[in-house]
C-alpha cells in the first residue's frame, strides 16, 4: 500500500491518480479525514477500478508500506515530526521542493540539511528516505487521459529503497526511474524544479526532463 501524506493537494492527488491507474493500492492522507475521503472518491470517479481510500495522515503512514510526502514545504517539518513513530523501517519518498516566489522569480529556499529530503532523513532516522518526483508537474500528473513523457531522478542513501522507488516509477506509463545516487544530490533536483517552473512561465507550457545517453 502507498500512502500519500498531504495527498489532498495537487501533487498528492496527481500521484494518487497515476498510482491507482497503474494498479497500486493507495491511501490518501490528510490532517482532515473528510478531505481525505473526498479526494479518494474523486480518484475513484476518474479511475473506476482504483483501490483507494482516505484517512488521517498518521493512520495512512501507520498502515502503508510506502509513504510519499506531498505537503508544502512550510508544513514539511511539522508533518515529519507527526509521522516519526509510524515509519520505522519503511520507505519514505519525499517529493517536496522548498520554493519561494518573489517579484516574479522562483528560488530554492536554503535548507540547513541541504535539501528537503535530507531534512526528512534527519527527522526520520529509522526510515529509508529517497527524493523523487520533484520535477513533475502536478497538472500533468492529474491529466490521466494524456500519457506522461519524463524521467524521474531518484536520490537516496539506501540502495534497496532507491531501486524499489525506480521500479515503482517504471510501473507508471511514460515515466522512467533514473538513479541519481545519494541524498546529497537531492538539492540539484530542487534547483531543476525552479528552472522548470521558470521555463513554464516563459513558454506557457508544462515542462519535464529527459536524461539522454543512458
Amino acid at each position: 500500500m502507498i500512502a500519500l501524506i498531504g495527498g489532498t493537494g495537487p501533487e498528492g492527488k496527481g500521484l494518487a491518480l497515476r498510482f491507482a491507474a497503474a494498479g497500486e493500492i493507495v491511501m490518501i492522507g490528510s490532517r482532515y479525514k473528510e478531505r481525505a475521503v473526498a479526494a479518494a472518491e474523486e480518484v475513484r470517479r476518474r479511475v473506476p477500478y482504483a483501490w483507494v481510500r482516505g484517512a488521517l495522515n498518521r493512520r495512512a503512514a501507520r498502515e502503508a508500506d510506502i509513504i510519499v510526502i506531498t505537503v508544502p514545504f512550510e508544513g514539511h517539518a511539522r508533518v515529519l515530526a507527526s509521522l516519526r513513530n509510524h515509519v520505522a523501517g519503511k520507505m519514505v519518498i519525499d517529493t517536496v521542493v522548498p520554493l519561494a516566489f518573489k517579484k516574479g522569480r522562483i528560488d530554492v529556499v536554503p535548507v540547513e540539511e541541504g535539501s528537503a529530503a535530507e531534512q526528512a532523513q534527519r527527522m526520520l532516522p529509522d526510515a529509508r528516505v529517497v527524493a523523487a518526483f520533484l520535477n513533475l508537474s502536478a497538472s500533468e500528473l492529474a491529466a490521466i487521459d494524456r500519457p506522461l513523457d519524463a524521467d524521474v531522478v531518484v536520490c537516496g542513501d539506501n540502495v534497496a529503497a532507491r531501486n524499489a522507488t525506480m521500479a515503482l516509477i517504471n510501473r507508471i506509463p511514460g515515466l522512467r526511474g533514473v538513479n541519481g545516487d545519494g541524498l546529497a544530490s537531492a538539492h540539484h533536483l530542487e534547483e531543476i524544479t525552479a528552472l522548470l517552473l521558470t521555463l513554464n512561465r516563459i513558454y506557457k507550457k508544462q515542462t519535464s526532463i529527459r536524461i539522454t545517453g543512458i
